[in-house]
């Protein structure tokens, strides 16, 4: 394994390159925190670099794709939490329950992963809840074109059996991620902790990057 040093303008341009190669829709998951709902991790002073967080790189790639005449839409996975009365069954702050029973991924891969796959209706929905009204979105589905990337963005995407076609893991150090997230979600930190431990995302994902610094990314090479 090789770690080499690289700027985000550059990793954005790279990565947006290889997704371009793919032939027809290409499902991409850009995974890491900071938590849904924490907002961008800033407290160094890096909420300006595409690298962030997911929702920053989802938003630089969108760009370089269409520059590359590939259309591509963002789906956070914030607009995929299940409701309240579940996320919240053992504690608005319990860890285990953030880690396990906050993401729908059924309605994840019902709305959003199933449909843009190769055989797919090419309809998608780009949010099924509103968390902070803990309603349904009411969000209209949106019509796939051909050769459209759906880059759905959020934590603990990977080892859960949803289907991508890409797989991007931004890695952050739990020493970095401490002091980069906010104190009301600090109590967050033990599932990040356990993300790793568990799920290794680092280990398989396709694409892996270090993040500490945002403006001062690292690309993980397997030799």
């Amino acid at each position: 394994m090789r770690v080499r040093p690289i700027t985000p303008e550059l990793f954005v341009d790279g990565l947006a390159e290889r997704i371009a190669l793919v032939e027809g829709r290409v499902r991409v998951a850009l995974d890491g925190p900071p938590p849904a709902g924490a907002g961008p991790l800033d407290r160094d002073g890096a909420a300006g670099s595409p690298l962030a967080g997911p929702g920053p790189l989802a938003g630089a790639l969108v760009e370089a794709l269409r520059l590359r005449g590939r259309p591509a839409h963002a789906v956070p996975a914030n607009g995929f939490l299940k409701a309240a009365s579940l996320r919240f069954e053992q504690g608005r702050t319990n860890p285990d329950a953030f880690y396990t029973d906050w993401l729908d991924e059924a309605g994840l891969r019902r709305e959003v992963l199933d449909p843009a796959g190769r055989g797919g209706t090419g309809r998608i929905l780009p949010s099924l809840w509103d968390p902070a009204a803990d309603r349904a979105s009411r969000a209209a589905y949106q019509p796939l074109e051909p050769a459209a990337v759906v880059l759905v963005t959020g934590g603990f995407l990977l080892g859960g059996g949803l289907a991508f076609d890409l797989t991007v893991h931004l890695v952050v150090s739990p020493g970095a991620l401490a002091r980069r997230t906010p104190e009301d979600w600090a109590w967050t930190l033990p599932a990040w902790r356990r993300y790793a431990d568990e799920v290794d995302p680092a280990g398989w994902a396709d694409v892996v990057v270090r993040t500490d610094d945002p403006r001062h990314p690292a690309l993980v090479e397997r030799e």
